[in-house]
């Protein structure tokens, strides 16, 4: 579609600011009064020497006087004889005889009709000076800066075809996402390709996924990709305090939106805006509903066939009204999940194309140790090794830096402080005993650190397991092997120590959250069968997340059987702990000793230590079983 190069002034914006170096009526106005003041002090200057009254009357008298000239408040004129220098200037005094003294003394003289522009001034100019302050405080109230007038206006940040350089080059680790919006793309850059054939260009695309997975950054690649204006705002922009705004905002935004067509509306948190409505006792947020139906009525009414596409974005889909999901409002929803091992590599070398990597920096093995990390995440990383490598003073960013980094991110900061020796005992003891349990089990994941250094809020230390591979889907005896790795820090303290402490209450809280979701959720007990007593759906594999208490709708002598199955599963875990721990007293020990001494063992280290510690013993039994 052609379009003209030259911008017209009406077609600003809103929120955009004026052009810089044009000066607003006021500064004309304020420019053309000292410029009248100027000409008036320069026009008004007094000619020659300024004399007395009395001393201009002697002169008359005395037949020096040549010529005069009389204004209404002064009098100038020239002595006899031509000297340049001889003119003079006086303050004109109330004298009725003096043209007769003048006509006596023969003196040429002439008169000067009062000017009223003196007059005209005084009220014009004031009047012009309050009429400029007037529409200037009138364009600041009303006008696109957000001004009280405006609050009608649709406050979307709105970049034009050019502004958007972001394409699906700059996308990574959702490429089942990109493929499903390049479509969108063809139906911005050729709608009649469909349209022709009878098909409707769909109307809305919501995406939905967890925070930071880059659903922004997707909305923006498409206007960038398709080369049309992108209209963005939030979803929290709409609602005000006053009634009826938002849906004036709605109102505003579309009719924006078609001007500009053809063009890409993006919502952003749409969750805020579109949450279903309920009526409940208490009333509900009457602004919020009005909106969200503004919205729906907007989606219904536009024509298709204007090429504008409206794009939402939430980590709620949950809470969003029916109304809004149905087809002909969003019609397609596109997941934007957490990437994969290859998602992450990529991602990863999106954002280090600006760091300077040295060459032990191995990004596969990076995106191997950070599963579950979105894009947002590793964003975070690259930036935080950079910041760590500057920090020392380095030329390059080193695998240490993303080490360090990644430890920061899942651990949190470490912390300087000094335990006492019996507690560092207690912690050391705790974490061998992690980490030994999890080196016996069969099928779970590698121990990648162990750390005796207090990080976070409340770590006094932490066993780091990183998987080798992403995983969907887990067995009923990798969860039993799971929970006896939460158990083996408190087992160790009481096989080692003879008493136990506060520091295993993450893990058993951990631990009976995951038993709970077990029994009540994953139907892996014998004893209540195949039946989900929460009712919750619970999506992937979190469980390692706090999981919510709430009974389900099930008789009470059924929750007495599920606490009752909880602790006999808790139980058996605890049981399989203490059986490997005292099978594997000495490398409990050991391994004690090294973190006592070092306070950090690497996972390559601490199978090492292990394997020449079981070479030289006798050939102990397989590994138990749950």
């Amino acid at each position: 579609m052609a379009r003209s190069s030259l911008p017209n002034p009406r077609d600003r914006r809103p929120g955009e600011r004026r052009p810089a170096g044009r000066p607003s009526l006021l500064w004309w106005i304020l420019g053309a009064i000292v410029l009248v003041a100027i000409a008036q002090s320069l026009f008004y200057l007094p000619s020659g020497r300024t004399v007395s009254y009395s001393e201009f009357k002697a002169m008359v008298r005395a037949g020096q006087v040549a010529e005069v000239h009389i204004r209404p408040d002064t009098i100038t004129g020239s002595v006899k004889g031509g000297d340049p220098q001889g003119e003079f200037t006086t303050t004109r005094v109330e004298d009725p005889k003096l043209v007769e003294e003048l006509e006596e003394a023969k003196v040429r003289f002439t008169g000067e009709t009062p000017s009223r522009w003196p007059e005209i001034l005084g009220w014009v100019l004031p009047f012009l000076f309050l009429l400029a302050l007037w529409i200037f405080f009138m364009r600041r109230i009303g006008g696109p800066e957000g001004g009280v007038m405006s609050f009608a206006r649709s406050r979307a940040k709105v970049y034009a075809e050019d502004d958007v350089k972001i394409t699906f080059q700059d996308v990574a680790g959702v490429d089942e996402a990109a493929q499903e919006l390049r479509e969108i793309v063809d139906f911005l850059k050729n709608p009649k390709k469909f349209t022709n054939l009878g098909g409707r260009i769909p109307k809305g695309v919501l995406l939905v996924g967890p925070p930071g997975t880059g659903k922004t950054l997707l909305a923006k690649a498409v206007a960038g990709e398709a080369g049309v204006p992108f209209f963005s705002l939030s979803g929290s922009e709409f609602v005000e305090m006053f009634v009826g705004v938002g849906a004036a905002r709605v109102r505003d935004l579309f009719q924006q939106a078609e001007h500009k067509s053809p063009c890409i509306v993006f919502i952003d948190e749409l969750d805020a805006l579109g949450k279903v409505r309920v009526q409940s006792p208490m009333g509900s947020h009457e602004e919020r509903e009005q909106t969200l139906n503004q919205l729906l009525a907007e989606m219904d009414g536009f024509d298709s066939r204007k090429a504008i596409i409206i794009m939402g974005a939430t980590n709620r889909p949950e809470v969003l009204d029916p109304a809004l999901l149905r087809p002909g409002r969003f019609d397609r929803q596109v997941l934007v999940d957490k990437p994969d091992i290859r998602g992450r590599e990529a991602i990863l070398r999106i954002h280090a194309r600006q760091v300077k990597l040295a060459a032990d920096v191995d990004l596969t093995v990076i995106a191997a140790r950070t599963p579950g990390f979105a894009g947002a995440d590793l964003a975070n990383l690259v930036n935080e090794a950079a910041l760590l490598a500057a920090r020392r003073d380095k030329t390059e960013v080193d695998r240490r830096d993303f080490d360090e980094a990644i430890d920061r991110l899942i651990a949190g900061l470490e912390k300087k402080r000094v335990m006492n020796e019996q507690e560092r005992r207690i912690v050391a003891y705790h974490e061998a005993g992690h980490a030994i349990v999890a080196s016996v089990l069969p099928n779970l994941d590698p121990v990648h650190k162990i750390s005796i250094v207090q990080r976070g809020f409340a770590a006094l230390g932490y066993t780091m397991q990183l998987p080798t591979e992403d995983r969907y889907l887990m067995t009923r005896t990798e969860l039993h092997h799971r929970l006896a790795v939460l158990f083996g820090g408190r087992t160790a303290e009481e096989i080692a120590l003879g008493e136990i402490s506060s520091g295993a209450q993450n893990d058993i809280e951990r631990a009976t959250d995951m038993a709970r979701a077990m029994v009540t959720e994953l139907g892996m007990s014998e004893a209540l069968g195949l039946v989900n007593y929460e009712g919750a759906r619970r999506g992937g594999l979190f469980l390692e997340t706090p999981m919510g208490r709430e009974r389900g709708a099930h008789a009470e002598h059924t929750a007495q059987r599920i606490d009752t199955e909880i602790r006999s599963i808790l139980d058996q875990a605890h049981g399989l702990a203490t059986r490997i721990l005292n099978e594997h007293r000495d490398e409990l020990e050991a391994v004690t000793a090294r973190l006592l001494e070092k306070e950090v063992i690497e996972g390559e280290e601490l199978r090492a230590m292990l394997a020449e510690m079981r070479r030289g013993s006798a050939p102990g039994p397989n590994a138990p079983s749950a």
